[in-house]
């Protein structure tokens, strides 16, 4: 008889699925917030992703990069990098407008850094 890759036949690998008690939304603390906030990245402005101006958008998350002697990266990798991070973070929760929105302020982002 042929044995699994835990030693014994027929035995499930692991432990059993342990249930947690969920918080309830306001109290939940995603790991992503903390790192938008603490980030070595960059320090942007406050509320950058949240206007409505592509440009806008684009243009501070240039300055951050440029100003910025924490990053490791460029300044043209790291700002692309905070926007695709916030991007795929915010993920189902970002309305086809918002999603339009920091799209556009990726193509705004390459123009200025003459990458378009």
């Amino acid at each position: 008889m042929a044995k699994g890759k835990t030693g014994a036949p027929g035995k499930a690998r692991g432990k059993s699925p342990v249930k947690r008690a969920s918080k309830p939304p306001a109290q939940r603390q995603y790991w992503s917030a903390d790192a938008m906030r603490k980030s070595n990245a960059l320090d942007i402005e406050p509320s950058t992703f949240t206007w409505g101006d592509p440009r806008r958008i684009a243009r501070s998350l240039k300055r951050s990069a440029e100003l910025s002697r924490r990053r490791k990266a460029g300044p043209y990798q790291s700002a692309m990098s905070m926007l695709n991070f916030y991007i795929n973070r915010a993920g189902r929760g970002l309305t086809a407008e918002r999603k339009r929105i920091l799209a556009q302020a990726k193509l705004e982002l390459r123009r200025l850094f003459d990458r378009a």
